[in-house]
C-alpha cells in the first residue's frame, strides 16, 4: 500500500448500495478487484459502468502480462461514457497518464486496449454480447431520463453495481495475442 496501512473492509464503512455487494464480491472476484474498483470510482467521482469495466480490463491484464510497468493504448476515446474506462485502467494498472504510460485512441471508440510489457503485447476487448449489453442498457436510461436527470445517474449506479457484481473479468473479455 502507497498511502493505507490497510484497504477499508467493513461494510459499515460503505454507502449501503456498496456495502450489500462487498462479501459476494469480494467471494467472487476477490479483494484485490474490490480495491481497484473502489478506488476506481473514488477517483471517477461517481460509480460508473465503463469506469468498472476499465478496471476490471487492467487487472485482468496484469494479471496476463505480470510486470509492473504496462504499456497501454486505449480505444476507448475521449468523451463519455465510453473514455470513462480509461480511468479504470490507469487506477487498475497504475499506468498513468502522468507516467506517459498510457495513451488514447478517439477514433472508432470501442471497450478495448492493447498492452505491452516485457516484450509480450495483447488487447483486451470487451466481449460483443457484453458491450451490446451496456450499450443497450446506457441508451435505455438515456432516452427515458436524459443524461441531466437524477434518476439517470440513480440507474447507471445501479446498473454498474450489477455489473461490478456479476461480471467476471475471466470471461468478459476477448484477448489476442500480437
Amino acid at each position: 500500500m502507497q498511502v493505507l496501512k490497510s484497504f477499508p473492509l467493513h461494510p459499515t464503512l460503505y454507502v449501503d448500495d456498496v456495502a450489500q455487494i462487498l462479501t459476494p464480491s469480494i467471494e467472487r472476484h476477490g479483494q484485490q478487484e474490490w480495491q481497484l474498483i473502489v478506488q476506481t470510482n473514488e477517483l471517477h467521482g461517481h460509480l460508473g459502468i465503463y469506469s468498472t469495466i476499465g478496471a476490471k480490463m487492467g487487472l485482468y491484464a496484469r494479471e496476463l502480462l505480470p510486470c509492473h510497468h504496462l504499456h497501454i493504448t486505449s480505444y476507448a476515446g475521449s468523451r463519455p461514457p465510453m473514455s470513462c474506462m480509461n480511468d479504470g485502467l490507469q487506477v487498475s494498472t497504475a499506468s498513468t497518464l502522468g507516467h506517459g504510460l498510457i495513451g488514447t485512441i478517439s477514433d472508432n471508440p470501442r471497450p478495448e486496449a492493447r498492452f505491452q510489457a516485457d516484450g509480450h503485447t495483447i488487447t483486451l476487448r470487451l466481449k460483443p454480447s457484453y458491450a451490446e449489453r451496456i450499450a443497450s442498457d446506457i441508451a435505455q436510461g438515456e432516452a427515458k431520463w436524459g443524461t441531466d436527470s437524477p434518476h439517470y445517474w440513480e440507474y447507471v449506479r445501479a446498473l454498474a453495481l450489477q455489473y461490478w457484481l456479476e461480471m467476471d473479468r475471466r470471461q468478459i473479455f476477448d484477448v489476442v495475442s500480437d
